[in-house]
């Protein structure tokens, strides 16, 4: 699996406002790149990808709202790998890892549980003023 994201050919980025429609409009979206991208939507990866997506963008619609207006999602793949980022202005940083053992629940536990059980990785990071994060998952394809 590439490792370095900047190294990813396919990419693909998309703001909406931080409301439940966003969810929607996330994973649409995030069909048509991967068939833009030739990635099959039947490719074993997909769904668990898809639903991963649905999780985050909707942590970010019920959470972040307040302070976020905006969600922004980031797409990239190659041959072998799928990359996805989920950005927002709330200054909350979960603790990804703590979902699986117990330290945080719902959504982001079946995320974890998704990214680990596919061979994934998972990062929070900061925005450089403090006040925003990204959520960067990465699997294999």
């Amino acid at each position: 699996m590439s490792t370095q994201l900047e190294a990813l050919p396919y990419r693909h980025v998309l703001t909406l406002p931080t409301e439940p429609s966003a969810v929607r409009i996330a994973r649409e979206t995030a069909e048509q790149a991967l068939v833009e991208w030739r990635i099959g939507l039947r490719h074993p990866t997909v769904d668990p990808a898809l639903l991963i997506l649905s999780e985050l963008v909707t942590n970010s619609v019920r959470h972040a709202a307040s302070l976020s207006p905006q969600v922004t999602v980031i797409y990239a793949a190659s041959p072998d790998c799928l990359a996805i980022a989920v950005h927002d202005r709330h200054p909350y940083q979960p603790p990804l890892y703590g979902a699986v053992t117990g330290a945080a629940g719902g959504g982001l536990a079946t995320v974890m549980e998704l990214v680990l059980a596919l061979g994934g990785t998972a990062v929070v990071r900061a925005d450089a003023d403090g006040r925003g994060k990204s959520i960067w998952i990465t699997l294999p394809l």
